[in-house]
């Protein structure tokens, strides 16, 4: 067991399935993206369930949208020749960092995607990642919720460039499709990349050095 799909065990279970997802992932935090063809050479007959899986935690998602827009539901899902699928950048970070030791950090991943995104308050990012978590009901927050979180961490002033960075690094999606919600909430929605969150203790929060949450 190489260590990238040692971390993926720690959440997913020790199976052929983690074993030929850690080879995919792997593949794609090496060339940036990849096509349907290559991950079933790569994962043979488990190909499809590979990207189900990984799809579901938002650590590959397909290139091609609906409407163009940048929220993950509005991606076309399909598992056939021709198909691209990429890493957002927070979970190439992640698979990064579990490649060398092993072990699951979401956190030193938040923190690297803003150092490298030359953030100016990179070192409060964990943070705001750890409010927003805080926040969300069923991995979900509005616009309001946001200016709060950075309120708290005295970043107010700089909400929506950070919104902007937050959807670029793949730690949020917009939920444009969501009428209903936006109406209800008063504010746009955006779901936060599940990947990202553990539970540890019995509290879910933002993964350091630690096991990312097991789906409910």
């Amino acid at each position: 067991m190489n260590k990238l799909e040692k971390a993926l065990s720690s959440f997913l279970g020790s199976s052929e399935l983690t074993k030929r997802l850690a080879l995919v992932l792997g593949h794609v935090c090496r060339t940036g993206r990849s096509s349907y063809s290559e991950v079933e050479i790569i994962a043979g007959d488990g190909a499809e369930d590979v990207l189900l899986l990984s799809t579901e935690w938002r650590l590959l998602l397909p290139v091609k949208s609906v409407r163009g827009t940048m929220e993950w539901a509005d991606w076309v899902f399909l598992t056939e020749p021709g198909e691209i699928y990429e890493m957002p950048v927070v979970a190439k970070f992640m698979v990064e960092n579990a490649n060398q030791t092993g072990e699951w950090d979401s956190h030193s991943a938040v923190t690297k995607l803003f150092r490298e995104m030359e953030e100016p308050d990179w070192h409060q990012m964990s943070a705001l990642v750890e409010r927003l978590r805080e926040r969300a009901r069923g991995r979900r927050v509005n616009a309001v919720q946001i200016k709060e979180a950075c309120d708290q961490l005295g970043l107010g002033e700089r909400v929506d460039p950070l919104i902007a960075e937050l959807k670029a690094g793949g730690i949020i999606s917009p939920k444009v499709g969501s009428l209903f919600e936006v109406i209800r909430a008063g504010s746009p929605i955006y779901e936060l990349n599940p990947s990202l969150f553990v539970k540890t203790g019995g509290k879910e929060r933002l993964g350091e050095n630690t096991s990312p949450l097991v789906r409910s």
